[in-house]
């Protein structure tokens, strides 16, 4: 299903085409591909280079490690998400290694991380879908995640299905038309609320 972004302004092919899926094929991502996104997230940028992002990983050939990590997430994204190739759960360090002091803008560079997993699933075929609804607490005793780290997202990766072949609400969800706000609503100049785009 083709989805592309229709920008106002010129961007990138890969941009204009990642989107986030619900209708998911459920077959397996091949390891080479897998390794690329997350050699992409690797190779984000950070803070002091901190890198302070940790993924843990499951896939679906491994069903115990697959079922362990679905059940990390909220009911409604495990509706879905139970057909992806990869399930990911995005956890950060809330301290820079160096000195121990509060690292403010972790969240920030899981995100670029995320980001750069999204770029390159797109260029090698496949889709990314993220997730906020991670049952927090869970997640953190299934995997024994230690007090200086936080697990904040989860990741969905694999092949987007048809959605002719696909739950009829989820259906509905990727048919759905794709929009975003005017850069006159988000970009700001001189002062708060007055926009660097008017007119």
């Amino acid at each position: 299903m083709i989805k592309d972004a229709q920008p106002a302004h010129p961007i990138h092919d890969l941009i204009a085409k990642r989107w986030s899926p619900y209708c998911y094929d459920p077959r397996p991502v091949e390891p080479e591909k897998l390794e690329s996104c997350l050699e992409a997230a690797r190779w984000a940028a950070s803070s002091y280079n901190e890198q302070p992002w940790t993924y843990i990983l499951a896939t679906r050939e491994d069903q115990p490690e697959f079922s362990k990590l679905l059940g990390c997430l909220l009911e409604a994204n495990q509706f879905w998400a139970q057909h992806a190739g990869v399930l990911m759960l995005g956890v950060i360090s809330t301290t820079f290694s160096k000195n121990g002091k509060p690292n403010r803008v972790a969240l920030h560079d899981l995100g670029l991380s995320a980001g750069n997993i999204c770029l390159q699933a797109t260029a090698v075929g496949l889709s990314v879908h993220q997730m906020a609804g991670v049952d927090l607490e869970k997640a953190r005793e299934v995997y024994s995640i230690p007090d200086t780290h936080v697990v904040a997202t989860a990741i969905a990766i694999g092949y987007a299905a048809s959605p002719d072949a696909s739950d009829p609400q989820l259906a509905e969800r990727d048919r759905a038309s794709r929009g975003r706000k005017p850069l006159a609503e988000f970009v700001y100049k001189g002062q708060w609320g007055k926009t660097a785009f008017p007119g």
